[in-house]
């Protein structure tokens, strides 16, 4: 189980998935541990020839499929077949066909299998689905690994703060740099029975506690409490008190996997599911992990929040109106530690490109975890 664990950290090394921390302190037990260091550089290698062997295999392909398009076309000739050689040829020429027809086929009979399943079993499903991934068997992984390293770093080795576990990953962002409180989803803090953590976009990890959480707005408000946080310059972007307008374009950064990812759309529709108010339709694509993910606009106005999308429909999202988080830093307000929250902006996106968006926006938009 250990050496399956190092080949994961040096995999993960090889392809440039750890973060800055990680790598600085993975880098200095290669330099102090021959072993480790020998299985990292045969890792490389692995995985150099596993593309290498790919590029080929893909390159072989595309030369056959070229000469087979020129053969049908009549541009070149190829020398007629016999025996073996032309059971081979078709094959080669018909396999995809023969392939999909199969595929069919067993599509159609799971198809039929479920809906029959469906129908007896009596059972109905929710339309929509809240954008919360659960991470599985990743605690006792994570464990594992990091007492792998702890045998193998050196007695003098400078002590890294511990990763924290998570069995869920969702998004959420600053709304207020000075105290910092961030905004998610009420969904995504119904997961935490233990501990709420705050991941920046370097893989900094920080403790947080939730101050506000509103089932019916499904929205929640925590406070980043690790003392190793550092407070940020003002906000880049606004936070929008009217709705967005229909075809506005929009776009959202967020954490569907272990690293921030970019995302746009338009808006689709003023209301939500079953045209309920407190939400907007967006026309984008949104996975497992992007609830609690800021929507803005091109001018820097943030005006929304994923929470969910339509199952049985492509590219239908749901967030939450901008307005909303104003009625919930209002209720914050009225708890007496929390008096002085308010959201300060130094808007920066307005007249420039996307690009200088994204690198101005990322620093205020976090994973939250939790156990």
């Amino acid at each position: 189980m250990e050496d399956t664990l190092l080949i994961d950290a040096a995999e993960r090394f090889a392809r440039g998935e750890m973060t800055n921390e990680e790598n600085i302190f993975f880098e200095e037990l290669r330099k102090k541990n021959p072993e480790l260091d020998q299985l990292v550089v045969e890792q490389i290698f692995f995985l150099n020839e596993l593309e290498r062997f790919g590029n080929t295999k893909n390159f072989k392909h595309i030369l056959h499929e070229t000469e087979t398009k020129l053969v049908s076309e009549g541009l070149i000739k190829r020398s007629g077949l016999t025996g073996k050689a032309k059971v081979v040829f078709l094959w080669n020429r018909y396999k995809r066909t023969i392939a999909v027809a199969a595929s069919i086929a067993g599509f159609a009979s799971i198809i039929s299998a479920s809906l029959m399943s469906v129908f007896n079993s009596q059972k109905t499903t929710s339309d929509i689905k809240p954008l919360v991934e659960m991470i599985k068997d990743q605690k006792e992984k994570t464990r594992q690994l990091e007492k792998k390293i702890g045998q193998l770093a050196p007695a003098n080795a400078v002590v890294i703060k511990p990763r924290l576990e998570a069995t869920f990953r969702a998004t959420g962002f600053l709304i207020d740099v000075s105290n910092n409180f961030i905004v998610t989803n009420a969904h995504v803090i119904k997961e935490a029975k233990h501990q709420l953590i705050v991941e920046n976009n370097k893989g900094d990890q920080f403790l947080a506690e939730a101050v506000y959480v509103n089932v019916e707005s499904d929205l929640a408000i925590l406070k980043v409490t690790d003392k190793d946080f550092k407070k940020l310059p003002g906000l880049p972007y606004t936070i929008k008190r009217t709705n967005a307008d229909l075809g506005e374009q929009i776009f959202m950064l967020g954490f569907p996997k272990q690293e921030i990812v970019y995302g746009e759309g338009y808006v689709s529709a003023k209301n939500g599911y079953l045209l309920d108010t407190i939400y907007c339709q967006l026309s984008t694509s949104a996975n497992e992990g992007n609830s609690g993910s800021p929507v803005i606009n091109k001018n820097g106005e943030l005006v929304g929040i994923i929470t969910s999308k339509e199952t049985n429909a492509a590219g239908v999202v749901f967030a939450i109106k901008s307005s909303n988080i104003y009625k919930a830093i209002d209720e914050v307000k009225k708890i007496k530690d929390y008096e002085k929250i308010r959201v300060t902006s130094t808007p920066s996106l307005k007249g420039t490109d996307r690009i200088s968006q994204i690198k101005k926006v990322e620093d205020y938009v976090f994973m939250i975890k939790g156990n």
